[in-house]
């Protein structure tokens, strides 16, 4: 089994939020052994800094994945950032963030990508977990559907479509079987929103952030970008993106095949609800199990 990694030394950088529209600076910091990855709001007192990446803290999926502490403290848009750790397999790393978003950079994980192997990594004495996913789960809603299924690797097959004719029908798959599937595949993919629903958002007081240096703008069945796409499938590809930083809320990586149609924030929380709720469609592949999963089993009994 491979060990768990963190960062050999801290490393930073500053940004917009996308929805707030303000600067954020954000440091990753090397962390101790299963630590996973927890966010730290600097700008907080310390009884309300501390919001563990997890899948049971998220309180909202609308617009991104946002999560919260029992103190009420938040930080969302992380999901762009937990892709990208997850594609460098690090394991334990500290967040520390000064407000409560994670910068957009330029609407994909190539930034942090690029930050996390300025850093490098560090290999820490202790066995990396894993979740192997033993049964087929899946939660549907109206046409969308994600599952997960048993898969000797941790892989993603993902269709969307839209009517915009920028998008139509796309199909993608992804198996991450070393530290470069992720960066040479998807890393580079941004989010993407269609013009007249970033209006409404701003609205809204919202994507205030938003704009040509950090998503793919549609407007109708024209990209408004300069320069267009980086990939000519780039919306699926960032779908794929968000399932990776997603699913990598479970506290470890996922060693399993990810199906999704027409996959969302809300229904990739929703499918690690639904993993985690049945204790027969998944085991822990090392001696020793986090915290959290103690008190889950607790609970159980």
């Amino acid at each position: 089994m491979s060990v768990q990694h963190t960062l050999k030394a801290p490393i930073d950088c500053t940004g917009v939020g996308l929805h707030s529209g303000k600067r954020v600076a954000l440091t990753l910091t090397p962390a101790a052994p299963d630590t996973g990855v927890v966010f730290l709001r600097t700008d907080l007192p310390a009884e309300r800094a501390l919001i563990p990446a997890r899948w049971d803290r998220v309180v909202d999926t609308r617009l991104c994945t946002v999560v919260a502490n029992e103190q009420g403290a938040s930080v969302g848009t992380v999901e762009h950032l937990m892709a990208a750790l997850r594609g460098c397999g690090v394991d334990n790393v500290v967040v520390e963030l000064d407000g409560p978003e994670v910068p957009i950079m330029d609407g994909s994980s190539e930034p942090f990508i690029f930050l996390i192997e300025c850093a490098g990594l560090k290999a820490q004495d202790a066995p990396r977990r894993t979740i192997r996913v033993l049964k087929e789960v899946r939660v549907e809603d109206g046409g969308k559907l994600v599952s997960l299924a048993p898969s000797p690797v941790a892989s993603f097959h993902v269709e969307i479509e839209f009517d915009s004719a920028a998008i139509r029908r796309q199909e993608g798959v992804l198996r991450l079987i070393g530290p470069d599937s992720f960066k040479n595949e998807v890393c580079r993919a941004r989010t993407f929103g269609f013009l007249h629903e970033v209006e409404a958002m701003r609205k809204a007081g919202l994507a205030r952030g938003g704009s040509t240096e950090n998503a793919i703008v549609i407007d109708g069945d024209r990209v408004l970008n300069e320069g267009g796409l980086r990939y000519t499938d780039e919306f699926v590809r960032h779908k794929i993106l968000d399932v990776v930083g997603d699913l990598y809320m479970a506290g470890a990586p996922i060693v399993g095949h990810f199906h999704g149609v027409r996959p969302g924030h809300a229904m990739n929380n929703l499918l690690l609800r639904a993993l985690f709720a049945d204790a027969t469609a998944w085991r822990w592949e090392s001696e020793a199990a986090p915290v959290w999963e103690a008190e889950r089993l607790a609970a159980i009994a």
